[in-house]
């Protein structure tokens, strides 16, 4: 089973494809494949951000 990748790494993948997409010298071809793997980190460092604050939300609440 693969390793779940935590938030920094994530962040930290999304900004690698960015320098990639940055590079002036990468196919067309290249840049959609970095862009999809760009948006798919993102997104799912976005899912991690709304899981950490339902659980602080859930901690918050009165009980």
């Amino acid at each position: 089973m693969a390793k779940k990748e935590d938030f920094e790494a994530k962040l930290e993948s999304a900004k690698k494809t960015l320098e990639i997409l940055t590079n002036q010298e990468i196919t067309l071809e290249e840049s959609v494949k970095a862009y999809e793997k760009g948006m798919k980190e993102l997104s799912e460092a976005q899912k991690m951000l709304q899981d950490a604050q339902l659980k602080i939300q859930e901690i918050k609440a009165p009980q």
